[in-house]
């Protein structure tokens, strides 16, 4: 069933970002408070289909997210929302990139395939990377890009990364598609950026880190806590 989630993923983000777009109040009505709703419910019965270190991961994420979303959005002033309130379905949104990238990255097929994806991902973000940078002027993308590969070097290249940023990528195209949020043209008004700039990944896996080692630590508490009790 996490499978069937995560695969669902693509789909459900369109539909709920589409119901949230600037096009969607324009013709019809502001969609936010649906778009909330099914995020919750989505994000529901994702949890509660999954694993304990999943769930773990994902309860962490909606409220280590806000935090980066007062951060980066209301504080940094590096993107916007279409009102000037941070949308409620945006922590959920982000455990649901993150549980789905989680979960592509531990399917049979991705283990099976690990040594092969690790080398046709480097070469492709490489490409992503320099493409937007070259094309698009997207200096963010080339700086942030770089500091990403640091994040994955740390982190033994772990593939995790790799579909967590994939995931990341498709919900930002959507998502300024849609017009539910933009990027400011030039981070802190110095760096260049597009709309979406591709290095935003770097933030999604500087964050795992944050969040894997919370994770950790609240499991070596559970389980010093039961040897106590013992």
């Amino acid at each position: 069933m996490q499978l069937f989630f995560a695969a669902c993923f693509p789909f459900f983000t369109l539909f709920a970002l589409g119901i949230d777009s600037v096009a969607f109040n324009q013709y019809y009505f502001d969609g936010r408070q649906i778009t909330n709703v099914l995020a919750i419910i989505y994000f529901s019965f994702f949890f509660w289909v999954s694993g304990s270190y999943l769930r773990k991961l994902m309860f962490v994420m909606v409220f280590l997210s806000y935090i980066g979303e007062v951060l980066f959005c209301t504080l940094l002033g590096m993107y916007n929302y279409r009102t000037t309130v941070i949308p409620l379905y945006v922590p959920f949104g982000h455990a649901i990139v993150y549980a789905s990238g989680y979960v592509f990255a531990h399917t049979e097929w991705a283990v099976k395939n690990d040594n092969i994806l690790r080398k046709y991902f480097a070469v492709g973000f490489v490409v992503l990377f320099l493409s937007v940078g070259i094309l698009l002027k997207d200096v963010f993308s080339l700086i942030f890009g770089v500091l990403f590969f640091w994040v994955l070097k740390r982190k033994k290249w772990q593939n995790l990364y790799y579909f967590i940023a994939l995931c990341v990528i498709f919900i930002e195209l959507g998502g300024t598609y849609f017009q539910c949020w933009k990027w400011v043209p030039k981070t802190f008004g110095l760096i260049p950026a597009a709309n979406p700039p591709m290095g935003a990944v770097f933030f999604y896996a500087g964050g795992d880190v944050l969040l894997s080692k919370i994770v950790d630590y609240w499991k070596f508490k559970k389980t010093s806590k039961s040897f106590d009790l013992h």
